[in-house]
């Protein structure tokens, strides 16, 4: 207390000006509208600075928990899409698919490989299944091949044993996607027949012949094209829309009359054996 008294009695000139100063300041930005607007401007610029960077700090804690809810819109939207596209099938084929969206991130990523396989953290108690599509927000990323209770491992296009049904966007005209090991970014889409008018920088799309994926999914562009050895098909090379290098959060996709569709295809075959 005593230290306190002693400041303000060695300083009382310097305190009793800055009061006086205070005081006048007022005085004069209350009877001055041109200083009071300069006063409240300043004013709101340094309380503004102060908030942005406040909102600036928060908003990079919360954007785990935001990057979770573009995560959900983004699962909630993609099933709305995919089946109002199938609702248009319906009126062709009265067809009854209700394609179901599951979320899931990627704990485990291979590329480097001929037979590339890819963890996510989705399985069995999530509804997941063998032969369940697996998307990002850009595009295909692969097929469920294994599930245990917490996980799965999905079979990625980068895989030697890819094979998935899929087509030059807005045509009919259709072929399979394959992967020839040669480079992570780059898959094969072949069976196109040579009379199909193709161009450099054509988007291809899943097909509408897959049970498992929806139709017009995106996977890449034409970046490359020739005529297979029997020069009636092309061999297309077409650069992926994903970064395989660089995969976080994946969308798993169920078609619920799969396993319909598979035994009735199985049914046709055998009875066509006879």
């Amino acid at each position: 207390m005593r230290q306190i008294i002693n400041f303000l009695i060695r300083y009382k000139t310097f305190l009793l000006y800055i009061f006086f100063m205070i005081i006048s300041l007022s005085f004069t930005i209350q009877s001055h509208s041109f200083h009071q607007s300069k006063f409240f401007n300043s004013s709101n610029w340094v309380t503004g600075g102060i908030f942005q960077t406040s909102y600036n700090i928060t908003s990079y804690f919360d954007l785990k928990s935001e990057n979770q809810k573009l995560v959900n819109d983004n699962k909630r939207l993609r099933h709305i899409l995919y089946n109002s596209k199938i609702k248009d099938t319906v009126r062709i084929d009265s067809s009854n698919i209700n394609y179901t969206v599951i979320s899931g991130q990627v704990i485990k990523n291979n590329y480097a490989d001929q037979r590339n396989y890819i963890t996510i953290n989705k399985g069995k108690k999530d509804s997941i299944k063998q032969d369940m599509g697996v998307i990002t927000d850009k595009g295909i990323l692969g097929i469920v091949e294994n599930t245990s209770n917490k996980y799965a491992s999905v079979q990625s296009v980068l895989n030697e044993h890819s094979n998935i049904n899929a087509k030059i966007k807005n045509t009919d005209h259709f072929g399979s996607l394959i992967w020839n090991t040669e480079h992570y970014n780059t898959v094969q889409l072949i069976d196109i027949p040579r009379l199909v008018p193709i161009t450099i920088g054509d988007t291809i799309v899943t097909g509408a012949m897959s049970s498992i994926f929806p139709e017009n999914i995106p996977i890449g562009t034409i970046k490359k094209f020739d005529l297979d050895d029997s020069k009636s098909f092309y061999y297309i090379n077409v650069s992926l829309f994903n970064d395989m290098t660089n995969i976080k959060n994946v969308y798993i996709i169920n078609n619920p009359n799969r396993e319909e569709i598979l035994k009735l295809e199985q049914e046709t075959i055998s009875n066509d054996q006879y």
